[in-house]
């Protein structure tokens, strides 16, 4: 099996740094499924190719395992030593470890920079046909060609293979191209040689980072890398989306949007670990998360021993299915397991299950509630379950000029009804604290701006 990769980013011959190999000569490295060869067709420093062939041992592989006494030549009549698969997957890991990794032990800056580079995987099998190739590969940026090879050129009568050569033209960090080919090599010929188990999930996970949760055809590629089973690909999904969690394609992307304008605050680890502390500080012991979504809080406070029983709430019972597979109490430790509850509820609705609690907190939550809903929140949470504390945390509309990718007059996620100024919040918790017997405090979460606060704001209530 063949791939090659060409730039033209002058000086050309960098390339020999950015994959750690020498121009100027082969290389070859044992592998447990045969042997593998780094040359270069051309080296100026106009244009350069690197070339990995990958030689399969295929007797080996088969040495010594039982025979299929249905087909006994299958093992041995196949197109396993040059049909691209995830055994070149595993040889660019192997050969081009440094290079998969993003790093250059000489050349760190030029391992950061995106240059020219166009790949071609040769005889490469394309379960779906060639437009399989384009979903693929074509949202990640490259200008993709497709040419699907006959099954003997020798006789045409008989017609195309399921082999196809891939050729991929971007500009790229060389890291990127190679990720992108050993992740998706291998789903779309929807196979892999080897045992799938639970640590092929990190696998996917860290070479899909930055790129896979936003794939719009990210269910497919967890599917496939996991060989199609179901658990793993439940849990590979629920750890994948973790910031962008397993929605209706709407609310996937609303809350992409979302994350993206916040990811570089690392605002939702704030929120939490604040709010973790807060509690703590109060002495909580009994904590109920209204909207509770994937139960990230619930998880968190469930692995202190300080909290004695956690309460994860949420209005949708699919996103509380994902909250238990994300939790797993299966797979907890017993004590630990039995400090957790899932319920189906709403914040807006008396509930004599959450009666009798310490604290009661709303993460990113009110402004998912239309205004005039409002009233009916305090009259179940102040007024009905009257925790001795309550903690909001909301965005604030202040600090939205900070964010350069939102337009004006824009929120941060499309399922938000409102976003309050600081002026607008504190009004509006001051009201409640003073109707229902609360003092309230603010505290900002996040960098803060002289002119503009935070961009989370909270709202911590006592009785």
């Amino acid at each position: 099996m063949l791939l090659t990769i060409t730039t033209t980013t002058a000086p050309a011959t960098d390339l020999g740094y950015l994959l750690a190999k020498n121009p100027g000569r082969t290389h070859s490295f044992e592998l447990t499924f045969g042997t593998a060869h780094v040359f270069y067709p051309e080296a100026t420093p106009e244009r350069c190719t690197a070339a990995l062939l990958v030689d399969i041992d295929a007797v080996g592989l088969v040495r010594g395992r039982p025979r299929n006494e249905d087909a006994p030549l299958a093992a041995y009549v196949n197109d396993r030593p040059y049909a691209a698969s995830s055994f070149l997957s595993v040889a660019i890991s192997r050969v081009f470890g440094t290079a998969l990794g993003g790093r250059s032990r000489e050349r760190q800056e030029l391992a950061d920079t995106p240059i020219s580079l166009v790949a071609t995987l040769h005889a490469l099998p394309c379960r779906g046909g060639t437009g399989v190739v384009h979903r693929l590969f074509g949202p990640l940026g490259y200008t993709v060609e497709v040419e699907q090879l006959p099954l003997d050129p020798a006789f045409p009568g008989w017609g195309a293979s399921r082999l196809h050569d891939v050729t991929l033209t971007g500009t790229c960090r060389l890291a990127d191209l190679l990720t992108h080919i050993y992740v998706l090599v291998p789903v779309l010929d929807d196979q892999k040689h080897y045992w799938v188990g639970d640590d092929e999930i990190g696998k996917l996970l860290a070479h899909g980072e930055g790129w896979l949760a936003a794939h719009p055809e990210r269910e497919l590629i967890v599917e496939r890398s996991l060989k199609h089973r179901g658990h793993l690909i439940r849990g590979a999904l629920a750890q994948l989306l973790d910031e962008d969690a397993v929605e209706p394609p709407d609310e996937v992307e609303a809350d992409a949007g979302e994350d993206a304008l916040e990811r570089g605050l690392s605002l939702n680890n704030q929120r939490l670990a604040t709010v973790h502390r807060i509690l703590s500080e109060a002495g909580a012991m009994t904590v109920a998360d209204l909207g509770c979504g994937e139960g990230k809080l619930v998880g968190r406070l469930s692995r202190s021993s300080k909290f004695q029983r956690v309460l994860g709430v949420d209005v949708s019972v699919r996103t509380l299915e994902r909250a238990r597979q994300r939790l797993n109490p299966e797979r907890m430790p017993a004590k630990i397991a039995e400090r957790v509850t899932l319920l189906h509820g709403s914040a807006i609705y008396r509930d004599a299950r959450l009666a009798d609690l310490d604290a009661i907190c709303l993460v990113e939550v009110i402004e998912h509630l239309d205004e005039d809903r409002l009233p009916a929140l305090e009259a179940a949470v102040f007024g009905a379950a009257r925790p001795r504390l309550v903690i909001v945390t909301t965005p604030n509309a202040d600090y939205n000029a900070r964010f350069e990718n939102l337009p004006t007059g824009r929120f941060r996620h499309a399922d938000h009804r409102f976003e309050w100024s600081r002026e607008e919040f504190a009004a509006w918790a001051e009201g409640v604290a003073t109707r229902q017997g609360y003092t309230v405090r603010f505290e900002p979460i996040g960098p803060v701006d002289e002119a503009l606060g935070a961009p989370t704001q909270m709202g911590v209530f006592s009785r």
